[in-house]
Formats: structure tokens, C-alpha cells, sequence
């Protein structure tokens, strides 16, 4: 069971939210976002409601600004927990919408795409087992997108606003 504490304020004062489930809709329980706690499980967060817009992984740990999570701002809309998950991982890359061109697929992490995959576009994904985060940069930075088990046809389906993926890793795996 997972548990995050949203508050208002920076380091951990003002109104404050605790939250165990996802949550498609922060703006009832809080107006902003300057802080928070991750006291167990792992979590994404959204910036806008109904999982959209800009994505940052949390995992356990404090933060006592938004800025610690690579945040833009100090605006949460909602969140989803992650599940643990302690399966086997597998993926399929394409170059090319609805799962068209070179396909690769992986079942670990990879650090940079463009080196494994002589790619830097990603247009469609088949996530067959596991949970997976993309990154935009290699390394494992840049903007973040979640992804859980499905078929991603577009990058717009996984919430980018480009291909480009540079690294990617598997979540839930502790």
C-alpha cells in the first residue's frame, strides 16, 4: 500500500492532503502543490487533472519543494500509484506509427536509446509485461512518461508531444 502527503506550501506547511489510491482529481482536496512526502510506494504525478500533462516519477522520500522533483510549478491535478510488480518486463519499440518500421524489443533498462536502437524517435510502443517509464533525454532525464502494460499506437497516447525517447527503464521492480 502506497501513502503520499500533499501540502500547500513549501516544506510541509499549510493545508495538507493524504493520499493512498490514484487520484484523477487533486483540486478538491488542494489548491497547489509546494511540497510533499512519499512514505511508501511509488507514484507518478500529474499537472494537470485526469493523468495529463507533464509527469514526474516520486519514489519514497521527502521533498520539500517542487523543485526537487524536477517540478515546473507548484500545480499537482492528480496521481497515480504504481504497483509493485516482480514479473518478468517486456517492450516493443517501433520507429513508426501503429507499430510500423525497425521493431526492437527489450525486457531491461536502457540508459540511451539512440545507442541500442540508432534511433532517437519512438512513434509506437507495445508494453507486453511490466510497467516502464520514458524519458526525453538519455540517462534518464528529461520530461517523464508512464506507461503501463498496453499498445501505445501514437506518442500522443503515452502523453509526449515527440517521439524523441532517449532512455527508458522498468518500474515496480524493487
Amino acid at each position: 500500500m502506497g501513502k503520499i502527503t500533499f501540502y500547500e506550501e513549501r516544506n510541509y506547511d499549510g493545508h495538507s492532503y493524504d493520499c493512498s489510491s490514484d487520484c484523477a482529481d487533486l483540486q478538491s482536496f488542494i489548491s497547489r502543490c509546494n511540497s510533499l512526502r512519499v512514505e511508501n510506494g511509488n507514484w507518478m504525478l500529474y499537472e494537470h487533472p485526469n493523468y495529463k500533462g507533464h509527469q514526474y516519477y516520486l519514489r519514497r522520500g521527502e521533498y520539500p519543494n517542487y523543485q526537487q522533483w524536477m517540478g515546473y510549478n507548484d500545480s499537482i491535478r492528480s496521481c497515480r500509484r504504481i504497483p509493485e510488480y516482480h514479473g518478468t518486463f517486456r517492450i516493443r519499440l517501433y520507429e513508426k506509427s501503429d507499430f510500423g518500421g525497425k521493431m526492437m524489443e527489450f525486457n531491461d533498462d536502457c540508459p540511451n536509446v539512440y545507442d541500442r536502437f540508432h534511433l532517437n524517435d519512438i512513434d509506437s510502443c507495445n508494453v507486453q509485461d511490466g510497467h516502464w517509464i520514458f524519458y526525453e533525454e538519455p540517462n534518464y532525464r528529461g520530461r517523464q512518461y508512464y506507461l503501463r502494460p498496453g499498445q501505445y499506437r501514437r506518442y500522443t497516447d503515452w502523453g509526449a508531444m515527440s517521439p524523441r525517447i532517449g532512455s527508458f527503464r522498468r518500474m515496480g521492480f524493487f
